[in-house]
């Protein structure tokens, strides 16, 4: 199978053949190139770049972005992720206020923060998550913050650093079920997964945690139910569930393409469980239409 279609990144390849409830808006009209300008000047990375995200288009559009953070290589090789892999130098320390400049600039009320995988640093760029959240409290005061983070390899020194820097969301992705791991995720663990998403509501529980899940890729009905219960039994609030598309020839075939009454199911299922919010659908990304990911107060 194909990568996607017209991608706006420093990749491109031929189209991929989608099933007909599958449709990518593209449009690249004025915010879509003043935001492209901006990340550059700027010299950021944004995962909807890098990881070629599909609503790229519309997000862009909408004036919405997901920041990605400590540049633009990862140490881990996923099956299923365009980020490029390799052995990062460095670490931009100034990147922080360029990010809160940016999202002010961009005038944001709820900003995503997202990092490659860097275990080639002690903790893991957890310093630079929060520095980045303070920077954007003081130059956007009233911009709600989301981080998407790695694992961290388990160093719970360093998502405490993170959780205390008090993100409204939590976000970090189960992304597969237990028995697909090995393929999807070699270097992760389900459980420190799951672990690292009780740590963080135990710490604060006033931090909303969220995690999301990628179908398509050989797991069953069962296995994804299973997961859905383990993620509430660790006290998760919101999850995502979107179909995977293969970005290249290098990463995981799509095994099989979920038509939309399924993850319409998926949602009833999993909202039954008591998360909060659940987004389920062919496009859904973990920060696609983050801000109403976020659960309301009663009354609100």
């Amino acid at each position: 199978m194909e990568p996607l279609p017209l991608m706006p990144t420093k990749r491109t390849a031929p189209r991929q053949p989608l099933p007909s409830w599958i449709k990518i808006r593209v449009s690249q009209g004025q915010n879509f190139q003043e935001l492209k300008d901006m990340m550059r000047t700027q010299t950021l990375h944004t995962v909807c770049e890098e990881a070629l995200c599909p609503n790229i288009y519309e997000c862009w559009e909408e004036r919405t972005a997901t920041f990605l953070l400590l540049g633009d290589i990862c140490t881990r090789n996923c099956g299923f992720c365009a980020i490029t892999t390799g052995r990062p130098s460095g670490l931009d320390r100034e990147e922080p206020a360029r990010v809160a400049a940016t999202a002010r600039a961009m005038g944001l009320k709820h900003a995503v923060l997202t990092s490659v995988t860097r275990d080639d640093l002690a903790d893991g760029g957890a310093e630079i998550f929060a520095e980045t959240i303070r920077q954007i409290r003081q130059q956007l005061p009233g911009c709600g913050i989301e981080v998407l983070t790695p694992d961290m390899l388990g160093n719970w020194e360093a998502v405490a650093v993170i959780a205390a820097a008090r993100p409204e969301v939590y976000n970090h992705n189960t992304e597969t079920v237990p028995r697909l791991y090995a393929r999807v995720r070699p270097k992760a663990r389900y459980e420190r997964s799951l672990e690292l998403l009780r740590r963080v509501k135990e710490q604060d529980p006033g931090i909303v945690t969220k995690s999301g899940l990628m179908v398509g890729l050989g797991e069953t009905r069962d296995e994804l139910r299973a997961v859905f219960r383990d993620l509430r039994a660790n006290r998760v609030d919101v999850l995502t569930v979107g179909q995977y598309l293969r970005p290249d020839g290098k990463h995981l075939p799509v095994q099989r393409f979920v038509p939309p009454e399924e993850f319409a199911e998926y949602q009833a299922e999993a909202l039954s469980l008591g998360f909060l919010h659940v987004e389920s659908g062919p496009l859904v990304r973990s920060s696609y239409h983050a801000a109403a990911h976020v659960p309301q107060p009663a009354g609100g």
